[in-house]
């Protein structure tokens, strides 16, 4: 992802659960969008690296969704099999809310073994679901996963001050949708992330417009609302995320 020139930055994009994967490939090649294609099961890794293998602005994740843990962890052999064909990771992570708390030690025992693979193989990048779980997810990075053996993107933060603060002090960076800036706890939490660890991100087709799911590569307003935030302009805001894209992969 550092050898061209991007135009933007979505770190964090469904692609594949949009009505056609190469349609939505093509979407953010063609408006020269560094895109991360997480994906949610490790099955599902290489239909979408064969569709994006020819392409310069998207990169492939290897995933195993924390919603999806309990049920799918007998396709953790299968991630750690395909781990060593991708730089990037995502999406994982822990989710405690109400609806899969019931499984969270199953979340545990998966994420804790994607960690331990990350950190054996190293060099690799993740994109990191924490919702009311942050702080597990924290204590288990800063555990498991030693900052100079793989990077973390937290994904659509939605944890405390103080959870933001302890993440900035074990290096991650945040991925920042249009939708975060909706309340105000989002938004005081961006508007203490230093710039410089800030990243944007669609979460498509999760996030939507008017019914309508928001569009692979979409980033205008969330980079807009960083803008304001940071009291510049928009192009000096777009290209301050793509300056913290080449930084998070710079060896």
């Amino acid at each position: 992802m550092t050898s061209f020139s991007p135009r933007s930055v979505d770190f964090h994009c469904h692609l594949d659960l949009y009505p056609d994967l190469q349609k939505a490939v093509s979407a953010c090649e063609t408006a020269k969008v560094a895109t991360l294609a997480v994906t949610t099961t490790p099955k599902a890794f290489r239909r979408n690296q064969e569709v994006a293998r020819n392409g310069h602005y998207v990169r492939v994740a290897l995933g195993l969704h924390p919603q999806l843990a309990a049920e799918r962890m007998s396709e953790v052999p299968l991630f750690e099999a395909l781990l060593d064909q991708t730089r990037y990771v995502g999406e994982v992570g822990l989710d405690a809310s109400p609806a899969y708390y019931a499984h969270f030690a199953d979340q545990v025992r998966v994420f804790r073994r994607i960690l331990t693979a990350c950190a054996k193989q190293g060099d690799k990048v993740l994109s990191v679901h924490s919702v009311r779980a942050a702080n597990p997810v924290l204590d288990y990075v800063e555990e498991l996963l030693p900052q100079a053996r793989g990077r973390v993107v937290l994904h659509w933060f939605s944890g405390t001050l103080s959870e933001a603060r302890r993440a900035l002090s074990l290096g991650c960076y945040f991925s920042v949708n249009e939708r975060m800036f909706a309340s105000p706890a989002g938004r005081r939490v961006i508007g203490m992330l230093p710039s410089d660890r800030v990243l944007t991100e669609t979460d498509g087709p999760f996030i939507e417009r008017d019914g309508t799911p928001i569009s692979p590569g979409d980033v205008r307003k969330a980079v807009a609302e960083l803008a304001r935030t940071w009291g510049i302009q928009l192009d000096e805001a777009q290209a301050e995320i793509v300056r913290n894209l080449r930084a998070l992969l710079s060896p």
